[in-house]
């Protein structure tokens, strides 16, 4: 008569030990420019492309067990940036990507910049025209090449494309600066559109969009600021800080990924 109990004892000992195995880490890939990467934190453990541990995606990594963190997002990143350094992180195994992209490469830095001059030095409204245009007619392509990388490389990912904060809130509390409430007014219709063309092109692709507006609202420069205003070094300037990426960004990529 066989004995069948040391085989079951055996068989319940091996899935005991599979049940015990730790779960693979989820591959998380953070993609984009340096609104992605930390660049207003102050604080860089990565000084070339400004990637900070007080970033939403490094905050993201620490707060979700089982998180492989590769962290892409590079400060001062375009589109083409993107397509060249940085989706060659994708793989299919990737289960989250996050993404900002598109304000490098309508140039809203330097809108911003030439903004900030006196009146008769400035060209603001010419180069505000200027950024609307690029946002309506050309940015709309490139990131559509963007998306159909992220989503050819990462097909089984879920995706969260994230929007910019409106940077101004009617006040200019900066002794170097001269952003008058038309400027202002005018740069928040920019980020506006930014907005729009990137969650259009984004909801395409089947990817979440997230709006950084809202949540930034009441929190502008010079309003209880989770943006810097004009900063030393000057490349810390209108980018979220540490409360701004903690606070601001990352509740909305935990919305999508939790």
């Amino acid at each position: 008569m066989s004995r069948p109990v040391p085989r079951i004892v055996g068989l319940a000992v091996a899935l005991l030990l599979l049940l015990a195995a730790p779960a693979a880490a989820e591959r998380y890939v953070a993609l984009g420019d340096s609104y992605s990467s930390g660049t207003g934190t102050r604080t860089y453990f990565d000084s070339g492309c400004q990637r900070s541990v007080y970033s939403y995606p490094y905050l993201l990594s620490q707060q979700r067990p089982n998180t492989q963190l590769v962290f892409a997002a590079c400060s001062g990143a375009k589109t083409g940036d993107v397509l060249a350094n940085q989706v060659q992180q994708l793989t299919a195994s990737t289960g989250i990507v996050t993404i900002t992209i598109g304000g490098n490469d309508a140039g809203f830095s330097s809108v911003i910049t030439e903004c900030a001059k006196p009146e008769w030095a400035s060209v603001c409204d010419t180069r505000v025209n200027s950024a609307q245009s690029y946002i309506r007619n050309t940015l709309p392509g490139q990131l559509n090449n963007v998306y159909a990388q992220i989503r050819s490389r990462a097909p089984s990912a879920r995706v969260v494309v994230l929007g910019y904060p409106r940077i101004f809130a009617g006040i200019d509390c900066n002794a170097g600066t001269w952003f008058d409430t038309d400027d202002m007014q005018m740069l928040n219709a920019t980020a506006d559109l930014l907005r729009d063309t990137t969650r259009a092109r984004a909801q395409a692709y089947g990817f979440t969009f997230k709006d950084a507006i809202p949540p930034f609202t009441g929190h502008a420069v010079c309003q209880a600021e989770w943006i810097n205003g004009l900063s030393n070094p000057i490349g810390e300037s209108y980018h979220p800080n540490r409360t701004g990426h903690s606070s601001g960004y990352l509740p909305l990529v935990r919305q999508v990924v939790g």
